[in-house]
């Protein structure tokens, strides 16, 4: 498998321990304030009514683009950004017949977003933290590289602006729509 492959992970990825940078998390009201989104919208998480799954990724790659650092694969819980999206992608009909909103979420700008959201054909808005405001006003676990602050994969499912439940560390990250998927069944 070429480790250039977007979508394919290598067997190799070193696995993300769980320091515990996401146990205060559930239980937390999320904060007002608006994001730009990929379909142009201002979202503000915490004025959703219902169910809403955001999953937070450091950042997906672009076929264009040489990777962000010559080891990205060697930093536990940074590849698979657009194998964890395309999971979401796949399942978006499941989490929308739950009737649960589907958001991705990472620091990179709208413009590299959108990018990914039209090659990869993503139907559900992903979100820009560019300016770090959601991350730190919910102290989301992140980590930087090369001059960038990243997030550190995890996933949330709120219910009317608090969050109800945390997914993290996500591993493997291909894997982590259908185990919210199932999550989300069980408690129906």
């Amino acid at each position: 498998m070429r480790s250039d492959d977007l979508l394919a992970l290598p067997l190799d990825l070193p696995v993300p321990v769980d320091d515990d940078a996401a146990d205060h998390l559930t239980g937390a009201r999320l904060p007002a304030l608006s994001l730009p989104a990929t379909n142009g919208a201002a979202v503000d998480l915490s004025a959703l009514r219902g169910r809403v799954v955001v999953f937070a990724y450091p950042r997906t790659g672009r076929p264009d683009r040489e990777p962000l650092v010559p080891d990205w694969n060697l930093i536990p819980g940074a590849r698979g950004c657009t194998p964890q999206t395309c999971g979401f992608r796949d399942l978006a009909a499941d989490f929308a017949a739950m009737g649960c909103r589907v958001f991705g979420l990472s620091t990179q700008t709208t413009e590299d977003q959108r990018e990914m959201v039209e090659r990869l054909h993503v139907p559900f808005p992903v979100l820009s933290d560019r300016e770090v405001a959601l991350a730190t006003a919910l102290r989301l676990p992140t980590f930087t590289v090369a001059g960038l602050t990243l997030l550190r994969r995890l996933t949330w499912v709120a219910r009317d602006g608090a969050i109800e439940k945390t997914f993290y560390p996500v591993f493997p990250p291909d894997r982590n729509a259908s185990e919210v998927l199932g999550w989300l069944g069980a408690q129906q």
